[in-house]
């Protein structure tokens, strides 16, 4: 009786296998390497050509943080090619957390850069907390600079006049033009646009009615 002995399996020496896990880790490492360069390649060159300051890892952090890249390095270009140092609080950690708070970062660096080029005295921490209040700081901005003329009642009401009757009984029919100019220390809590024009229209109303 003969017995045929059961050939084995050949194995992979221990190195080889080594290599090939190595290899491996590499090449994965390496595919994710090129997809993070070949995604945020444009924008870390933009931060790079401006001094903007932005790392390729600060784009991938914003990532997984739900932060926009393109806003944040966008508007930390804008505020570095102003002239506006980190020292006012224009920092890329403040941009991503105004972000994240649903603030509008590139309107709030482009009213910096009015206040900056009007001489006017804002701070980033300022023109932030007006944003979040639901104020147009770039506007604010704007109108500190140049007054704005308030027609009263709006243009946009669907009124001509404003109607009042004096004590005597004779009606009359008035329309107003109001100039504000904004207090940006004061303009979080202050009269918006809608109030003014109430306010003016209240006033009219009742200072014809005491009239003779």
């Amino acid at each position: 009786m003969h017995l045929v002995a059961a050939a084995s399996e050949p194995q992979i020496p221990t190195g080889t296998l080594i290599t090939i896990i190595v290899i491996f880790i590499v090449l994965i490492f390496g595919i994710v390497v090129l997809t993070i360069f070949t995604r945020y390649f444009r924008l870390w060159i933009q931060s790079k050509m401006t001094r903007a300051g932005i790392g390729i890892f600060d784009l991938l952090g914003m990532t997984f943080r739900k932060v926009d890249p393109r806003v944040i390095v966008r508007s930390k270009i804008m505020a570095v090619q102003a002239g506006l140092e980190e020292d006012q609080g224009i920092t890329t950690r403040a941009l991503e957390a105004h972000y994240l708070a649903g603030g509008k970062v590139p309107l709030v660096i482009q009213s910096l850069i009015a206040a900056h080029k009007a001489k006017l005295d804002l701070s980033f921490k300022s023109a932030a907390a007006i944003d979040l209040a639901g104020r147009d700081v770039l506007e604010a901005v704007q109108t500190s600079v140049y007054p704005k003329v308030i027609d009263c009642p709006s243009r946009t009401s669907g009124k001509e006049w404003l109607d009042a009757i004096a004590k005597n009984g004779i009606q009359l029919k008035v329309r107003a033009r109001v100039t504000v100019r904004a207090n940006l220390r004061q303009i979080i809590g202050g009269a918006t646009e809608e109030t003014i024009i109430a306010r003016v229209g209240e006033g009219i109303v009742s200072a014809i009615g005491r009239d003779p």
